[in-house]
């Protein structure tokens, strides 16, 4: 069978005809069908010819040798992130806010991809590219990206950084309590890679949070609110006091939210008196209400040995009276002192010291009954001892489990010699399970007070997450400017990671606990494209059920 067309009044008309052999054996041709004018078969038309033609002879409906399979991409995490994104309207906030006639590319859709990453697959900026040849990101033409517009982005983030953290507080705003907005604020350090030094560099030396040593860093400070939403954030230098960056990061926010009240919690690390201060002062200046709950760190436990000593009694008496935590109050330089006992962990802090004093005590015994057992002419195997070595070892093992102010080493004796002052032990041991806040808030119990405290366990779990989940570090950029571009690409990161948190503890979807969890689950919707006899077509994978009952992105 085959096409013939003939004309007729200008027209051209196709018809289905068969060749067949008459009786004679002669070459006979009959039409079998008449398909139209040509110029009204399109080309859907004729694919449904073909295509039922198929369907009712039982041939394949497409050649499969024909087709030809793009890799396929990843598609739900970046769908998921983008739907935050956008409800929370940073897309046309960042577009206004970086608006310039100077670029010739998606500024806001290069940013976007860069927080996206951290979320899903933190990598190095060159990473980024790699990340975005697997990835489909809704709304972005990702194949135009390249290394110079991710540098050229993070620069623009930082020239117009007032403008991008106006944005966010402007978008965040209608989530937090106008009223009383009770902040928690907390600085961790972030190491970096790299030796060149570079003036006015925020890569310092300084005590590392991750390692417990000196490491190359700088330091991040940041603040969340009472529902775990990063709301402002400061780059200091790696070597910075903790007490130094509580001041400028609360005028950050009172310039950035108007606010009526602000109630700073923050950990031990950054109390001082200087900071209390500052923070009654700035009160003062702005007209406000900026009240605080600091923590008084381990360190200076000792100023208060004459406190503890007359609130111990009754603190133990009505703990063991309730089967749990006793909580009271007093005075300290004249502010308000909340002080919780807590009977469980009084109890191993104890015994923790307890094996520390005695581990610290056995080693004295052996090194007195070594000089001992010298003077009796009984060397034994070894260097020979000296009562100066005797000391300096003693007294390293004393410094190493923190025991200085309970067992004392007489240096000047001239025979090794040590004592375990009860006293100051029985003084350390009333400390512990003690939990110590200076707090100028008088409207509130000392109950709400701890609990307002403990609260600051959740920014903590932020510091994990830009940590973990992000990756933030290590930071292998140099100039100050680029390290200050990576901060604020990761926390607007946190925010999105935090509200996404949010949405799910309020429509939690049945077996998925944690945002980690959410987008590990979403990384299986990905999107197929492929050329089929010549045809373009795309398909999305299947969704697993939890992430289609999940409502948190809606």
């Amino acid at each position: 069978m085959f096409i013939r067309s003939s004309r007729s009044q200008g027209r051209t008309y196709l018809r289905l005809v068969e060749g067949y052999r008459d009786a004679q054996g002669r070459s006979r041709h009959r039409q079998i069908a008449q398909l139209g004018r040509a110029d009204q078969l399109t080309e859907d038309k004729v694919q449904s010819i073909i295509r039922g033609l198929k369907r009712h002879t039982g041939l394949p409906l497409v050649d499969g040798e024909s087709a030809e399979f793009e890799p396929s991409r990843s598609l739900g995490g970046a769908w998921l992130l983008t739907e935050i994104w956008r409800a929370l309207g940073l897309d046309t906030g960042l577009t206004r806010a970086l608006r310039s006639s100077y670029r010739q590319f998606d500024l806001e859709a290069v940013i976007r991809s860069m927080v996206f990453n951290r979320l899903l697959d933190p990598q190095s900026k060159l990473g980024v590219l790699r990340w975005l040849e697997r990835v489909h990101l809704p709304g972005v033409e990702q194949r135009c990206i390249d290394h110079n517009q991710l540098l050229r982005a993070m620069d623009a983030l930082i020239e117009h950084r007032e403008a991008v953290e106006a944005v966010v507080a402007e978008q965040v705003r209608p989530l937090l309590d106008q009223d009383l907005t009770v902040t928690f604020y907390d600085v961790t350090t972030v190491r970096i890679h790299g030796e060149h030094r570079l003036e006015a560099d925020l890569r310092q030396p300084g005590m590392s949070k991750d390692t417990g040593g000196i490491a190359r860093q700088f330091a991040l400070g940041v603040v969340q609110t009472a529902e775990g939403l990063p709301i402002a954030h400061e780059v200091f230098e790696g070597n910075v006091a903790e007490t130094k960056t509580l001041a400028p990061m609360i005028t950050r926010l009172l310039e950035r939210f108007r606010l009526q009240r602000v109630v700073v919690v923050a950990d031990r690390g950054l109390l001082s008196l200087d900071n209390v201060d500052t923070l009654e002062a700035l009160g003062r200046e702005q007209g406000l209400a900026v009240d605080y709950i600091l923590a008084v760190p381990g360190r200076r436990y000792g100023e208060f040995t004459e406190v503890m000593a007359r609130l111990h009694p009754e603190l133990a008496r009505e703990a063991e009276a309730g089967g749990g935590e006793a909580v009271t109050e007093t005075t300290w330089a004249g502010r308000r002192l909340v002080v919780a006992h807590n009977p469980e962990r009084a109890v191993e802090h104890s015994a923790h010291r307890r094996r520390r004093i005695e581990r610290v005590d056995e080693l004295g015994q052996r090194l007195a009954r070594r000089l001992d057992n010298q003077d009796a002419a009984k060397p034994g195997r070894g260097r020979r001892s000296s009562d100066r070595s005797a000391y300096q070892r003693f007294h390293k093992a004393v410094i190493e489990q923190r025991l200085s102010g309970i067992i004392k080493a007489d240096l000047t004796a001239p025979a090794f010699h040590y004592e375990i002052d009860d006293d100051a032990w029985a003084a350390a041991e009333r400390l512990d399970g003690k939990l110590l806040l200076v707090t100028s808030l008088d409207d509130r119990e000392a109950d709400e007070i701890v609990e307002r405290y403990r609260s600051l366990a959740d920014i903590e779990r932020g510091f994990r997450a830009l940590k973990g989940t992000l990756d933030i570090a290590p930071v292998h950029h140099r100039l100050p400017e680029r390290i200050r571009a990576h901060a604020l690409i990761c926390f607007l990161a946190l925010v999105v990671y935090r509200v996404l948190r949010m949405r799910l503890r309020a429509n939690p979807p049945s077996g998925v606990h944690s945002v980690e969890r959410v987008l590990e689950t979403s990384e299986t919707v990905q999107l197929h494209r492929l050329t089929l006899d010549g045809e373009p077509i795309q398909g999305i994978s299947m969704a697993p059920p939890s992430v289609i009952c999940s409502r948190a992105w809606r």
